[in-house]
């Protein structure tokens, strides 16, 4: 398909009744937020990023998907970061109460990366896949539409190849696409479902060339060249020797544990539930919000905090995600996206940290 045709893509989207999805310009950093038209798309940049450090620069060429991922997730669609449960009002000698079910949406998520989709299938088994479904997140799920990119550059925090979570997109999406630059601006388009398949019928589409199909195999080869790899093998078996390891300490002088890495983490899932009251007593209501193992109440009980140090607190984090949820959900709870590098303020590399951790002096082997 033509570059210059992207918005008939927005229109047969919105003809089906979705809410389109995908990243956009704002505040210095390319996110996810409601989107209407290709105008709304960050052509023409892409992002900087590195320990800590995330700058956007402007592209020499017009590519709309030039970027690799940001601070944000799909996660905050399908799990909102806050969401009212119910809520209890007087009336004269008792109370009413309002549950609040969810209300799921219609998404279409646009320029969705392959190692974001791994992470949806991640979070698939948490709220849809076990005996406890979140009604609400398997609904919105279920009825969304996953329009795919396939990466063509790899940022210096990415990680994918090592985690075996990208950067082609095999599985999981309803379109995927490519987009080719050379020798003519375009996109290269596969149907991964029966409604994308219907989607790509409406869509001014030609046969895909040999010649474009070898450009867009060459384009997602660039974003295999990625400068950080974890060694996995063994890492489950590693973590739990070394929970004594002297290099929690060593994270822990740096870790300002600021919950920044969860936050942009596309598979984190840990929440709270809080109950509030007015001053009268007349009103209360319960909330949902998304929390933190960094946070040091998230593990109070009572009689205090299990995690009192930062050091534990970083150790449940990277022993659970690199570790205990191979035994919760039978997979790594890492896709490799590096955002938790990107966006921790003091640059922890969780890689480094791993690899440290195979050395003699970090850790058991």
């Amino acid at each position: 398909m033509p570059a210059d045709r992207l918005d008939r893509l927005f229109e047969a989207l919105i003809a089906r009744g979705y809410l389109c999805v995908g990243p956009t310009l704002r505040e210095g950093a390319i996110v996810y937020d409601e989107i209407s038209s290709s105008a709304d798309l960050p052509q023409g940049w892409t992002d900087e990023q590195g320990p800590g450090h995330y700058r956007l620069r402007q592209r020499a060429d017009g590519a709309w998907f030039g970027y690799v991922v940001g601070p944000h997730s799909w996660k905050k669609y399908l799990f909102e970061p806050e969401r009212r449960l119910w809520q209890l009002k007087r009336a004269g000698q008792r109370f009413e109460r309002t549950d609040e079910p969810p209300t799921p949406k219609r998404y279409a998520f646009i320029g969705v990366r392959a190692c974001e989709i791994a992470a949806l299938r991640i979070q698939d088994r948490v709220f849809a896949g076990g005996s406890f479904v979140e009604p609400g997140y398997a609904r919105t799920r279920e009825q969304s539409l996953v329009i795919a990119v396939n990466c063509t550059q790899a940022a210096a925090t990415c990680f994918c190849v090592a985690m075996n979570t990208g950067p082609e997109v095999r599985e999981g999406y309803d379109l995927a696409l490519t987009e080719i630059l050379e020798p003519s601006h375009c996109f290269v388009i596969g149907a991964g479902s029966e409604r994308g398949r219907e989607l790509l019928s409406a869509l001014p589409t030609a046969p895909c060339t040999a010649e474009l199909q070898q450009a867009a195999k060459t384009a997602v080869a660039q974003a295999s060249r990625q400068t950080r790899t974890m060694e996995t093998a063994g890492l489950k078996e590693l973590l739990q020797k070394n929970l004594e390891s002297p290099q929690w300490q060593d994270i822990a002088t740096r870790c300002l544990s600021c919950a920044n890495c969860t936050m942009a983490c596309p598979t984190c899932f840990c929440s709270s539930v809080e109950d509030t009251s007015d001053l009268t007593g007349d009103h209360a209501e319960r909330w949902q919000r998304w929390d933190s193992c960094f946070n040091p109440d998230f593990s109070y009980i009572h009689g205090g905090e299990v995690r009192q140090t930062t050091a534990s607190r970083y150790r449940q984090w990277m022993t659970h995600k690199l570790s205990t949820w191979f035994d919760q959900f039978g997979s790594s709870g890492c896709v490799g996206c590096g955002r938790c590098i990107t966006w921790c303020p003091v640059g922890i590399d969780l890689t480094e940290e791993v690899r440290k951790m195979t050395q003699p002096e970090g850790g058991r082997p």
